[in-house]
Formats: C-alpha cells, sequence, structure tokens
C-alpha cells in the first residue's frame, strides 16, 4: 500500500548485491566438499578396532608358514592320483578313473608315453592342461606333469560276502587307521582266497589311493564293506552260521591250535594301537594269539592278518 512504502524496510535499495537465497545448503555442501565417506573403524588410527587389527596382522605375520600337503580328493566325487609313477601303476591296475591330466608341454618320456597308451586303451579321457592347473589339483605336491582323477571306491554290504562260494573266509577290520595296513591286508586276503573285508563306516581307514596302491591290484578283486555298527554285524555272521575268531596277543588258544579254522570263518584284527575294542572282542567265539619270540612286541596288523589267514587256508585244505 501507499501508505506503507516510506516504511523503514519496506523497499530495497537498488543498489544493494544481496540475491535471494535459500537456507544454508549452498554453504554446507562446499565445506563437505573432498572429505569421501567415514572411514571403517579397523582403518581409523584413534580406534581401538584397528589396535586390534594390527595386533592380529602382526602375529599372522609371525606365526610359521603351514606345510601344504598332498589331497586325496579333487573334488567330493573324485580321488587323485599323482605323479608318473603313481600314475602309471594305477593305470596297470585298472584303478576306475575318470580323466588323465597331462601338461601340455611335458617332456614325454617311455613312462608318459605308457601312461597315455594305457589312458586311451582303456577309454580315459585325456586332458592336456597348464601347469598351472596341475598345480593347484595337486595343492603343492610333486605331480611331474600327470595327475589322474579316480571314482570313488564302490563299498558292498557285509551281507553280500556271505554269499561268496566256499570256504567262507571273511575279515573283519576293527577301526584299522593307516590306509596302507588295508591295501597290504587286501593283498594277503585275495592271495589267499578270502570271500571280503569288513571295514567300520566312520573313524578307520576307507579304500583310497593310499589303499589301492599298496594292494597291488587286489582292489579290483576283492570285495570291501562298510558296516555302520560292527558289532552288529558280527552278530549277523554268527547268525548265519559263522565263527567269529579274534586275534590278540593275550588270545585264550594259539592260532594254530584253533577248531574254528575249517569252518566258515570271520577273522576280526584290531586296530593299530589298542587291538580289539570292548564289545567287539566280547562278540568273537575265540580269541587266538600268534605265538612270537618274547623279544618282540607284538606284530604288525596286516601282519597277523597275513599269518591268519593262511593258517585258514591250509586248515581248509585238509
Amino acid at each position: 500500500m501507499a501508505g506503507n512504502s516510506k516504511r523503514r524496510g519496506a523497499t530495497r535499495n537498488a543498489g544493494s548485491k544481496k540475491g535471494a537465497s535459500v537456507g544454508t545448503g549452498g554453504h554446507g555442501r562446499k565445506a563437505l566438499e573432498g572429505k569421501g565417506p567415514t572411514p571403517k573403524a579397523e582403518d581409523r588410527p584413534a580406534h581401538v578396532a584397528y589396535r586390534r587389527k594390527q595386533r592380529s596382522e602382526t602375529a599372522a605375520a609371525k606365526a610359521p608358514a603351514r606345510p601344504s600337503r598332498p589331497r586325496d580328493k579333487t573334488s567330493g566325487s573324485t580321488e587323485l592320483v599323482i605323479g608318473r609313477n603313481s600314475v602309471l601303476e594305477a593305470l596297470r591296475t585298472r584303478l576306475p578313473a575318470t580323466a588323465l591330466k597331462v601338461f601340455s608341454r611335458i617332456e614325454a618320456d617311455d613312462r608318459v608315453t605308457e601312461i597315455v597308451s594305457l589312458a586311451v586303451e582303456h577309454g580315459v579321457r585325456v586332458d592336456e592342461v597348464t601347469k598351472a592347473s596341475l598345480d593347484s589339483l595337486a595343492d603343492g605336491s610333486p605331480h611331474q606333469g600327470v595327475a589322474l582323477e579316480v571314482l570313488p571306491y564302490e563299498y558292498r554290504d557285509p551281507a553280500d560276502l556271505l554269499h561268496a562260494p566256499a570256504p567262507l573266509r571273511i575279515v573283519v577290520l576293527d577301526h584299522i587307521q593307516d590306509p596302507r595296513n588295508l591295501g597290504a591286508i587286501m593283498r594277503s586276503a585275495a592271495a589267499f582266497g578270502a570271500s571280503g573285508i569288513v571295514v567300520p563306516e566312520r573313524r578307520a581307514a576307507g579304500v583310497t589311493v593310499a589303499a589301492w596302491k599298496v594292494s597291488a591290484g587286489a582292489a579290483a578283486r576283492l570285495p570291501v564293506a562298510r558296516a555302520t555298527n560292527l558289532t552288529r554285524t558280527l552278530e549277523d555272521y554268527k547268525k548265519a552260521g559263522c565263527f567269529v575268531l579274534g586275534l590278540d596277543a593275550d588270545g585264550d588258544v594259539a592260532l594254530d591250535a584253533s577248531p574254528l579254522l575249517d569252518g566258515p570263518l570271520v577273522i576280526v584284527v584290531g586296530s593299530e594301537g589298542e587291538g580289539l575294542s570292548r564289545l567287539v572282542r566280547e562278540t568273537c567265539d575265540q580269541i587266538a594269539s600268534i605265538p612270537i619270540s618274547a623279544t618282540t612286541e607284538s606284530l604288525n596288523a596286516s601282519v597277523a592278518a597275513s599269518i591268519a589267514l593262511y593258517e585258514a587256508s591250509r586248515a581248509a585244505r585238509r
């Protein structure tokens, strides 16, 4: 209104440089330019999380490096054999294989030539791969330019072994831990005409690459079963008409004097350190010992099994 035009402040001086402004946002944006996001607590030197991280990294740097170990498995469904001699032996004994990995620039010798020839002959896929790929598969172990992927062993049911031709002789291993012992027992069992071997499902050696190698091909001819409960399996064998003979240094009778050797027989071999477990021992019909020199503390599990199998085969021929 005209009457108010002379009120102080009612009109702006034409020479004023002040322009319209909205809040202080413009000034705030300028103040924050170039500072970026807030660092994590562990990246701020003044924060306790930063000092904790520093101590952890220092301790890790001082810790000794863990040596790499050979891997048995390449995946959940395959195992791995590495090295020229091992791969050649596996192919010669017809270890079930899925693929042969060969370094694309390998310097071939007689072993490599035979390895590739056997793989092609057995229908095994041959893949040329890089050294980095083989290094990753072998997990730091020396592979010499070749690796063989093999299928895991197919175990039988313990009841299947009862259908083997006579004389029936089954070897039950009470938690043998060393796969090389298992392989040696498999070799002896095949040599003396055993019907098969039973191993526990848990806390025991299985038919891995190591066991297969020591068996010298016996794993391809001898069935191996896995038992969920070893004591129950022995009871089932007894119900089927078998005698169960356990081996122990404190046996009730000398092995060669046992009257059980010439019938349907289950030979039970205890673990390397503890021998027969209590429940398994109580389930046996008889405990037999192998007479040895007083200067010798005990026999290896695979040696004891071999002697028992020999005595059983000899008794069956009488």
